[in-house]
């Protein structure tokens, strides 16, 4: 695919107390010219409102659930939600749907088997509500969910990925699907502050399997995964430094094969929190 779009995954929208704080943030970031707004659909059994809020209340932008867990949502329900945004909002909501993890699922009482089949089965049931390919895209990160994001989705979502990654991607997924990673970064030039909030966010993410066999898969060692991640693995995963140098560990993902990067800003964990200048900051360089 031959576009190069500039998004936001950004927890706030999810966290922020009310709709009209969402919109207010959403509406800023359509205004700068970002393309779409990424946040989780959380864990609870349905789809939160704050995605069609967020689309009742801008114009342009588009907004994807980065991710709806395909063990929590019914296809029914889910299918249910998309179409009634598109029609509300033809072309602006896109459903990104994962596997999530085992820690996550069975916290819950349900038993994490066959992720993969899973998916599959999920795929299956929004066929027949009417729900197709295009429609929707995966949380991708092995060979088998990225070749699945090509067959019966419209692209990949992958999350917490280095630029290997993003090639990778692209060579399974071919040319004519959608790409977006989501890329975390830090806007702070000093070396220690920058690692020490990207670990803040990097800790949590080493210590669930799916990501770690992932990067394994590229080379980094159970040295490079503990404790939050050796600094050359966070620097790896987490752009930091001025706009200028995020705007450059960015372009890596676009060059290795992205259509879309979807921006994370790190803000010391502070999820109610939106860091509207560091948005301003990339979209001057970025957009």
């Amino acid at each position: 695919m031959t576009q190069r779009l500039v998004s936001v995954w950004q927890p706030y929208f999810l966290a922020s107390e009310t709709p009209d704080a969402a919109v207010k943030a959403a509406t800023e970031l359509e205004e700068l010219g970002y393309s779409r707004i990424w946040f989780s659909a959380g864990f609870d059994q349905h789809v939160p409102p704050r995605f069609r809020e967020i689309l009742d209340g801008t114009k342009r932008i588009g907004v994807a659930p980065g991710i709806v867990s395909i063990w929590h949502s019914s296809p029914a329900e889910v299918a249910a939600y998309a179409q009634d945004a598109q029609r509300a909002h033809p072309g602006r909501f896109l459903l990104g749907l994962g596997a999530s993890h085992a820690v996550l699922v069975e916290s819950n009482g349900t038993d994490y088997r066959k992720p993969y089949s899973k998916m599959v089965e999920y795929l299956d049931a929004l066929d027949v509500a009417g729900l197709g390919p295009e429609q929707r895209v995966l949380a991708a990160l092995g060979p088998r969910m990225l070749t699945l994001s090509h067959d019966r989705a419209a692209g990949a979502h992958p999350y917490f990925t280095p630029a290997e990654h993003t090639a990778e991607a692209r060579t399974a997924v071919g040319p004519d699907r959608l790409l977006t990673p989501e890329v975390a970064v830090v806007l702070e030039a000093d070396p220690a502050a920058a690692r020490a909030t990207a670990r803040q966010y990097t800790t949590g993410y080493l210590s669930l399997p799916n990501y770690t066999n992932n990067l394994r898969r590229f080379g980094w060692t159970d040295e490079d995964l503990a404790d939050g991640g050796s600094d050359r693995l966070v620097d790896a995963l987490i752009p930091w430094g001025t706009a200028e140098q995020v705007a450059a560990g960015i372009e890596k993902h676009f060059q290795a094969g992205a259509d879309e990067v979807a921006i994370q800003v790190l803000n010391g964990g502070d999820a109610t929190r939106f860091p509207a200048e560091a948005f301003q900051a990339l979209a001057v360089i970025l957009i």
